[in-house]
Order: C-alpha cells, then structure tokens, then sequence
C-alpha cells in the first residue's frame, strides 16, 4: 500500500511536468495519473516524406471549421445514446499488441469497462486504452497504424 504523502508528490510531479499519463506498480498496488486539459493542443505535421495516398497531411484547423459538425459528430448527435471513446494523447493507434496477432476489438465485440480496446503509442511509449463504458462496439473510427490526435473519437460503444 502506497502511503498519501507520496501519492501527493507523484501528483504534483505530473502536473509540473510535461507528462500527461503515469502508471506505477508497487507491492500489488497499480496507480494510474492522467493529467486533463481543458485546452486542445493544436499540431500541424510535416507529412512531406509520408506517402500522400495512405496518410492525409495533418494541419492547424480553423476556427471557424469547428463550428461545422464532421460526420462522425453528426451520427452521434443523432443517437445520443452512444459513448464517444477519444484519444487521450497525440501518437499513433496500434488495434493489436503486436502485428501477427488478432485485434483487440472489432466491430460487434462486447466489451466491459476496462478491457483494452488499442494501443497508443506517443514518443516510443506505448499505452493501452481501456474502455470507459461496458457495452458493444458500434463503430471503430481509427485504423490500425493511424496518427491519432487528442481528443479524436476513437471508438463508439453502444452502452449495455
């Protein structure tokens, strides 16, 4: 068991540091840390050297280009009902643990709340997503070696 006054100085590590996500494992114990923001981080991508066909290059949005709602905004509007699944962090979506091996999830799988869903990789790390709802996938958004950005929809859950 980790005592208080460390998990207060674990916390305040992570929010005077440029990390957003901390998992530490001691004696039994696993703890997760993950830092929110309200502000979206902008990124813009030099996709020069990335074939044109399989990766679209990636720019810094206009604000007036929020206000129209995408397609996967619009479906969602209209079932409410559905858990939008985002991104936590800029990096790259891996749908299994490694290539030769069967996707966590696809569409129609049941999933519990907590169950991996993908993984995503920022700066060689790389993180699992764990499902924030219990239910059926309705949608996947992202494929398998996609860059992915914060806050993007990833996954859509039907709730059970």
């Amino acid at each position: 068991m980790m005592d208080l006054d460390f998990l207060r100085s674990l916390i305040d590590i992570v929010e005077d540091s440029g990390l957003d996500t901390v998992e530490l494992e001691h004696d039994g114990t696993r703890i997760k840390l993950v830092k929110s923001s309200s502000v979206e981080p902008r990124w813009v991508v030099d996709s020069s050297g990335l074939p044109s066909d399989t990766n679209p290059p990636l720019s810094r949005e206009d604000p007036a280009d929020q206000m129209i709602p995408s397609k996967l905004e619009a479906e969602t509007q209209q079932d409410p009902s559905l858990v939008e699944i985002k991104s936590p962090m800029v990096g790259t979506l891996y749908s299994s643990p490694s290539p030769d091996t069967e996707s966590y999830v696809q569409v129609g799988s049941r999933v519990n709340q907590g169950d991996i869903l993908c993984i995503l990789e920022a700066m060689k790390l790389m993180n699992e997503l764990e499902s924030e709802a219990s239910g059926m996938i309705e949608e996947i958004c992202v494929q398998n070696g996609e860059p992915v950005q914060y806050g993007q929809v990833l996954f859509l859950i039907r709730p059970s």
